[in-house]
């Protein structure tokens, strides 16, 4: 049975509707790409998923649990963490304050994540606001694991950063899939890096999902048709 599964999810802003039949499904462990071309909906999808939009249509299931109608608060309760995209780190707060302010009990606390992030350590009396743009996406990291969720999930988590930090982000990836068990749904446009770390692709275009399998089976033909510029 999946651990999280999205079914002819259809989405809307006001009038605009954004997603027209997304389906998804991701095992517990398993890593799985949400991919496809900007616009496409992958932020829509995880939005829904959160709670933070609602369906117009379609079931979300987390757990053998419908979550379709639950509020995002709740959906957060029962293990969904969430790093957004932006980061939205919570800039007068200091780096410990921001961590602590998302705990829950389980094996993830600031020692953990400093493990992880030994900068995080460095600059644990630091503000948010102070952060360079590596760190402060290592700070959300660091919060959304805070919350010990059993489904982590990462929007554009290494968009803009520089070389040397986004190789910092994979890296940290690579050890939450290979140490951890978690269950990671992961938007980013590099291919190279998530046929590294996923076991799975889903791919968007125009509010649907048109291609879903493994990486292994991801051919030229399908990223040039539907993830080439």
């Amino acid at each position: 049975m999946a651990f999280l599964k999205l079914s002819g999810i259809e989405a809307a802003y006001g009038a605009s509707q954004a997603l027209f039949g997304v389906d998804l499904e991701l095992a517990e462990g398993e890593v799985v790409a949400l991919m496809g071309r900007n616009g496409m909906g992958k932020t829509t999808t995880i939005r829904v998923t959160c709670g933070m939009l609602p369906a117009r249509a379609g079931r979300i299931e987390f757990d053998g649990q419908d979550i379709t109608r639950l509020p995002s608060h709740r959906v957060a309760r029962m293990g969904v963490g969430l790093v957004p995209e932006g980061r939205r780190c919570f800039a007068p707060l200091t780096v410990e304050e921001n961590l602590v302010a998302a705990a829950r009990p389980g094996p993830w606390d600031f020692d953990a994540v400093s493990r992880l992030f030994p900068r995080l350590k460095e600059r644990r009396d630091q503000r948010a606001v102070s952060l360079s743009g590596g760190e402060q996406q290592m700070l959300a990291i660091g919060r959304a694991l805070m919350t010990n969720p059993r489904l982590l999930i990462l929007d554009e988590a290494t968009e803009g950063l520089a070389p040397v930090v986004r190789r910092e982000i994979w890296a940290a990836i690579g050890t939450l899939r290979a140490e951890t068990g978690l269950a990671i749904l992961v938007v980013d446009k590099s291919l190279r890096e998530l046929a590294r770390v996923a076991d799975r692709a889903v791919i968007l275009e125009r509010g649907a999902t048109v291609w879903a399998g493994s990486m292994g089976k991801l051919e030229r033909g399908v990223t040039d048709r539907y993830l080439g510029v």
